[in-house]
């Protein structure tokens, strides 16, 4: 395959779906020798906040001199960002030769799913892996290929049934837990705690900043069951040294939250990894995660905050740290939101901060209406200037007079902010798409012909 093959092979596997379960990835992973065996793991899960506290454990025994694998989701403009060693991205050539050789093993696993011809309506019945699983597969062999030290996992979705719970890791992290994907974990804090809470192993240690009754008891007695070491964290952890002299490049109270979790993680790991206070500052102090309170400053000297609050809690956390950033800045709210989200309790929240509005679509099929956005948010704060708005590139050129702009509601969005703001390139081929785990509406498009 060359790039731009892998890229559509990879778009044609959300034909597949989203499906929940462990049986494809163990077999795939089989298939290919069981990557996951050569490596070790800290695993992460959570509503909200994975994907800081990966980036800080990956800064901080990166500057403790390991080679350490990075896996997350969604990417924001290109699929490379899903998958680095030492914050580089796995490169177009590596990603063409492992989709080569994953197609073949797909082949020898699925041979009937794999030539069946497909329609759009009905969706194929059929146990082929999805494009989450396959492309789990892919990161650990490249990994593996790779020699990691430590790779830093971060859950797909839920935990329990989620691809990435294959591997026996060295740590279990449970971030926070709170509403979002009701549909897939349940509609209440506990079974959304119980998903989060099935990737605890036995006499594994288990951190987490989990608040609540009801998802602290979940995890505590899936801990105690398992006879998981658990160590529990507040927000006064985030006071103790090394955190009470650092000062972190990302922005937000929650953050020191999640640095709190990253040092308490490390040093439950000291036995494997041994890391300095030292140490852990230098790689905290040098962390970097993109689309999360990310403050930048068009040519023009607009500022615009870009953040992936992309469910209630994350906006709660957004317009907290708007107050207490930029108490006084006359804002102007360019919002994006999915449908299958808590759209109506978002724009509660964040509508009120603004003082003009421009809901937008979200660059994906499971895009919430601007105007119903609008109609919304009219409501809810009367006084602000509100207008739909057919594309994001349309409401950036309606915002040249304001100073401060805020870009929310969902990382699809951001991801094609940073791209029309030229704050990063533009792929080759459009990789965003990708992010769609949901089922197409439309059928696929031949990609390669099928093994002779």
């Amino acid at each position: 395959m060359t790039y731009s093959d892998a890229i559509h092979f990879l778009y044609n596997l959300r034909w597949f779906g989203a499906k929940l379960g462990l049986e494809n990835t163990f077999k795939l992973a089989a298939l290919a020798g069981n990557p996951q065996h050569r490596l070790r793991f800290i695993h992460v899960a959570g509503t909200n906040g994975k994907g800081s506290t990966c980036a800080m454990l990956e800064s901080i025994y990166r500057a403790a001199g390991l080679r350490v694998g990075l896996f997350t989701s969604p990417h924001l403009v290109a699929f490379g960002e899903r998958i680095q060693v030492n914050r580089h991205l796995i490169s177009e050539a590596d990603i063409a030769r492992l989709a080569t050789e994953l197609q073949s093993l797909l082949r020898q696993g699925w041979p009937a799913a794999s030539t069946a011809p497909r329609t759009a309506n009905p969706a194929p019945k059929t146990d082929h892996p999805t494009f989450f699983e396959v492309i789990t597969l892919m990161a650990l062999c490249y990994f593996a290929e790779r020699q990691c030290d430590l790779v830093i996992w971060e859950t797909g979705l839920g935990g329990r049934f989620d691809s990435t719970n294959i591997v026996t890791p060295l740590a279990s992290v449970i971030t926070n837990i709170q509403f979002d994907h009701q549909k897939w974990l349940g509609e209440t804090l506990a079974s959304i705690a119980a998903e989060k809470a099935g990737i605890i192993k036995p006499g594994i240690p288990v951190i987490t900043a989990a608040e609540g009754t009801e998802p602290l008891r979940v995890i505590e007695q899936t801990a105690r069951r398992l006879q998981a070491p658990l160590t529990t964290l507040t927000p006064a952890h985030a006071l103790h040294p090394p955190l009470d002299i650092l000062s972190l490049p990302l922005s937000g109270r929650h953050q020191r939250l999640n640095a709190a979790v990253a040092v308490a993680t490390v040093r439950a790991l000291a036995a494997h990894f041994p890391v300095s206070d030292e140490l852990i500052r230098a790689g905290l102090s040098q962390v970097q995660w993109a689309g999360r309170l990310q403050l930048l400053t068009r040519p023009d000297g607009q500022k615009v905050l870009l953040d992936g609050a992309h469910n209630v809690g994350g906006a709660e956390i957004l317009t907290t740290a708007v107050k207490e950033y930029f108490p006084s800045a006359r804002i102007t709210l360019v919002l994006g939101i999915l449908r299958d989200k808590d759209w109506p309790g978002m724009c509660e929240i964040l509508a009120p901060l603004a003082a003009r509005i421009l809901p937008v679509p979200v660059p994906s099929e499971r895009s919430a209406a601007p105007e119903e956005l609008a109609a919304l948010c009219r409501r809810i704060n009367p006084h602000a200037q509100t207008s739909p708005h057919p594309s994001l590139h349309s409401a950036l050129a309606q915002t040249t007079p304001a100073d401060f702009v805020i870009i929310a509601g969902s990382l699809y969005l951001i991801g094609e902010a940073l791209e029309l703001l030229h704050f990063s390139p533009a792929t080759a081929t459009p990789e965003r798409g990708l992010n769609e785990w949901d089922q197409p509406t439309a059928p696929p498009q031949p990609c390669l012909p099928a093994a002779s």
